[in-house]
């Protein structure tokens, strides 16, 4: 597990959520841009936070009708 700083500490008491679960449900629901604006931090920042978590963020692109599955590894 990565050492987190106080200002990760702070979102997390702020949020009452550890960053792992509130990062990858926040980009997927409003996007990069709007997750570092509502958490107070730069999108440098949230993207330092991202890669050092180890949390991946993909780009994918779907025809009309293609549908996408995410699935968690247990």
């Amino acid at each position: 597990m990565a050492r987190k700083t106080k200002l990760m500490q702070r979102v997390e008491r702020d949020h009452q959520r550890p960053l792992e679960r509130l990062l990858p449900e926040m980009v997927n629901e409003v996007g990069l841009s709007a997750t570092a604006e509502e958490l107070g931090v730069s999108k440098a920042t949230l993207g330092y936070w991202l890669l050092k978590l180890g949390i991946n963020v993909r780009r994918v692109a779907l025809a009309p009708g293609e549908t996408l599955e995410v699935k968690r590894a247990s």
